[in-house]
């Protein structure tokens, strides 16, 4: 099959699985394709790369202005919504305490950046993050939104990665480090891919599970098509992809899903912890700790992590200050980056892969870098705020809450090995969307309706009528 055919027959095939997932009920708000375009630029390329347009000058510093129009674009018209629905958006925010802290750490931080404008301009883009969740976790059915708006965009990415490794190489592949080729699909390098595969796919886990237990839901045999195939691409993208952490992750997540939406898990969470706690200690003790290198070996990867063993010492003897960091996303912009270059380039590293690397492969290291020592126990206090609301959020919505508790799970597990709580990352926004939703529902903020039960179009319309005009159809007394 040649390149042309295939295109064709893929954008069919996308058209198709977005027609046979679409529902009647409940409508889906419009102010969704915000996060919706955010998230597929994120969880792909930018938009400069997209247009084939290259970056003049430094980049990394000055960033590009069609990438930071459209950003600036979509953060603005998130703010006209949320400023719609701002009594909502108050009282998630008040929920979220510790993480308007966090956030207001990471703006102070700014004034001890190497480049604060770099700085401040990063950390612009992070509250486009939270506003995107935001969007979100005020929509009238959170649930129905997160699912809705991953979906959609899985819909178009998975496919489409599977489409430029098979047929268009030059667009799908490139080389690592050792000059081995890796398969990127619509993304920039395999973990990038793998990474996008993992969050999509465990969306794809959740609406499948929900389906299969809920024979009541609307259009359910259609939904069940277009979601198993959702997950179809993913698990083949899983192994082109070959990201060891992301399988991982999404094997933690899976179980957690599972297990924790269970009824007996509702009323027991006691029960949830031991899980949780369990399985978050094993993977801690197995890739940060050095505890399991036979399973490291086994899982395909070599025991000293890629190299990760030898790049964590390096990158916290480079550290600028320890109590405070080098200031918002700026250890990777600051002089202290030769001194981790120079003991890596000892330790008989590749020099071009030294000189491209602009991550400590943790993401708590990554913090402790940036933020320092104030920045780690501010992350480890949400994550542990963040834990204890999705445990809560399981007594009140067992389906919403199994799946924010997998997302927060997963986030803690995946940081262990990539820098995964950085400013635009997917995984960093699966978190923010885990965080706030889940403190919502804790508190009491939120209510949500996992599944709305099958009607008739007519029995729907009709329902319309009498919203609009309750005294409708009823006899007079």
């Amino acid at each position: 099959m040649n390149a042309p055919i295939a295109s064709l027959i893929f954008a069919f095939g996308i058209a198709g699985l977005l027609y046979l997932d679409r529902q009647r009920a409940p409508r889906a708000s419009k102010a969704l394709w915000l996060p919706g375009i955010w998230i597929a630029l994120i969880a792909s390329r930018p938009l400069t790369v997209w247009v084939g347009s290259t970056p003049s000058g430094n980049a990394q510093l000055e960033g590009t202005p069609l990438d930071a129009a459209v950003y600036a674009a979509l953060l603005a018209l998130a703010l006209v919504v949320l400023g719609r629905r701002r009594a909502q958006t108050s009282a998630l925010l008040l929920a979220n305490r510790w993480l308007l802290v966090y956030f207001g750490f990471c703006l102070v931080s700014v004034a001890w950046s190497y480049h604060p404008d770099v700085s401040l301009k990063r950390w612009i883009k992070a509250i486009g993050d939270l506003a995107m969740v935001l969007i979100i976790a005020t929509d009238r059915n959170p649930l129905v939104a997160i699912r809705r708006t991953v979906s959609r965009v899985g819909f178009v990415l998975l496919p489409t990665s599977l489409l430029f490794i098979k047929y268009f190489p030059a667009l799908g592949r490139d080389y690592d480090a050792d000059g081995n080729v890796a398969n990127v699909g619509v993304t920039l390098n395999k973990n990038s891919l793998g990474l996008t595969v993992l969050l999509i796919s465990l969306v794809a886990v959740w609406n499948l599970r929900s389906l299969l237990t809920h024979p009541s839901a609307d259009d359910r045999g259609r939904r069940l098509l277009a979601q198993g195939a959702l997950l179809a691409f993913g698990v083949t993208l899983f192994g082109l992809a070959d990201c060891k952490t992301c399988i991982a992750c999404f094997i933690l997540g899976t179980f957690l899903l599972i297990a924790c939406g269970r009824p007996a898990m509702a009323q027991q969470p006691a029960r949830v912890h031991t899980v949780c706690v369990g399985l978050i200690a094993l993977a801690g003790l197995t890739l940060a700790l050095g505890g399991g290198p036979g399973l490291i070996e086994t899982m395909g990867r070599d025991a000293s992590m890629s190299g990760r063993a030898d790049i964590w010492p390096a990158a916290l003897h480079a550290a600028s200050n320890p109590l405070i960091g080098a200031g918002f996303e700026g250890f990777w912009l600051s002089p202290n980056v030769h001194l981790f270059q120079k003991e890596l380039l000892d330790k008989g590293f590749f020099p071009p892969l030294v000189t491209g690397l602009n991550e400590a492969h943790n993401g708590y290291i990554e913090v402790y870098l940036n933020l320092g020592l104030i920045g780690v126990v501010l992350l480890a206090t949400i994550l542990v705020s963040g834990y204890l609301n999705a445990v809560e959020s399981i007594r009140r919505d067992r389906e919403f809450g199994a799946f924010i508790l997998a997302s927060t799970a997963v986030a803690i597990v995946y940081g262990i090995t990539e820098a995964g709580f950085r400013t635009m990352s997917p995984a960093w926004i699966f978190l923010l969307m885990a965080l706030v939703c889940g403190a919502g529902i804790a508190k009491g903020q939120r209510s949500v309706n996992s599944v709305r039960p099958r009607v008739s179009r007519g029995a729907y319309l009709q329902r319309l009528r009498e919203a609009k005009d309750p005294h409708r159809g009823r006899l007079p007394n």
